[in-house]
């Protein structure tokens, strides 16, 4: 099996465990909207989501030192392929039309990302000063669109995929440069790059359960969206990556950009509320819903 092939295969476990929880995540967003965080951290089914977002993040690790950045982050768009029937699934409602539209569209279009992605097993690295600069640069970004403010949903998701970006960069450097064997394992540019990888890895995590709040769809897909651009860049402009094709895969690329934002547009127009919502379980007390209005789980 070719290095690649395994970067891929890795890859859907990965998008499989990821989906899964966010789906779990994004319920119990929405149970807890008014509790704050100490009631998350006695949760078992909270702390399941932790597991599952741990073991598509091993497998993910995995993926990175197989296969380039523009070749692996783009599968995270599997993601959707999963998350959205079995979200629907657990709240006893059947996908929507839009919902299919929006989701074909953005795998569609990161498909064709996907296509025009090439390179081998990756072999570069960030320096510990090139790190310090991208995570500076990404901090900064991911402040400014997690103030508050309108649309707070799609802006922490935008933040989270950022941050789920720039910590997959960062983790590449992290498991190249300790399979090295011409440096140490424990040298201080993969520890100092691991730390940042910690840091990115938790900030996503928490503007994910931020951004799930306002339900699934939409969230997910600017997730989904705004992780392996994040990454790309990084991967085309400090690592050395490429796109296939020239100008012309330059043109593909960009048309599968087009299709995915119309897609994560089709996503954020299926309002919450309208979705049916599974009754509480008992031992859960309900909370009251006002005349008409469905709680939402």
């Amino acid at each position: 099996m070719s290095a690649t092939v395994l970067a891929v295969v890795l890859s859907l476990f990965s998008a499989v465990a990821y989906a899964a929880a966010a789906v779990a995540q994004e319920r119990l967003a929405a149970r807890s909207a008014d509790s704050g965080a100490l009631r998350l951290l006695g949760s078992t089914a909270w702390w399941m989501s932790v597991a599952l977002n741990a073991s598509g993040a091993v497998l993910h690790v995995v993926a990175l030192r197989y296969g380039p950045l523009t070749v692996v982050q783009p599968l995270g768009a599997l993601t959707l392929v999963a998350a959205v029937p079995m979200g629907a699934r657990l709240a006893g409602r059947r996908v929507s039309a839009v919902e299919w539209r929006g989701t074909a569209l953005t795998l569609a279009g990161l498909g064709a990302l996907l296509v025009t992605a090439s390179g081998p097993a990756p072999d570069d690295v960030l320096g510990v000063t090139e790190a310090l600069a991208v995570a500076g640069s990404a901090s900064v970004l991911i402040g400014a669109l997690a103030r508050p403010g309108t649309r707070p949903g799609l802006r922490h998701a935008t933040a989270s995929g950022v941050a789920s970006g720039v910590g997959s960069a960062l983790t590449q450097t992290v498991t190249v440069a300790a399979t090295d064997e011409t440096g140490p394992v424990l040298g201080v540019q993969v520890v100092s790059v691991a730390l940042l990888v910690a840091a990115f890895a938790t900030g996503g995590l928490l503007l994910s359960q931020i951004a799930y709040r306002g339900g699934l769809g939409a969230p997910l897909a600017v997730v989904t969206l705004s992780n392996p651009v994040a990454a790309s860049v990084i991967g085309l402009s400090l690592l050395g990556e490429r796109l296939r094709g020239g100008a012309a895969g330059m043109l593909v690329a960009l048309a599968g950009a087009l299709l995915a934002s119309w897609g994560v547009v089709l996503l954020a127009r299926t309002a919450p509320d309208d979705r049916p919502a599974m009754p509480e379980p008992q031992t859960l007390v309900p909370r009251p819903s006002r005349p008409g209005h469905l709680t939402h789980l």
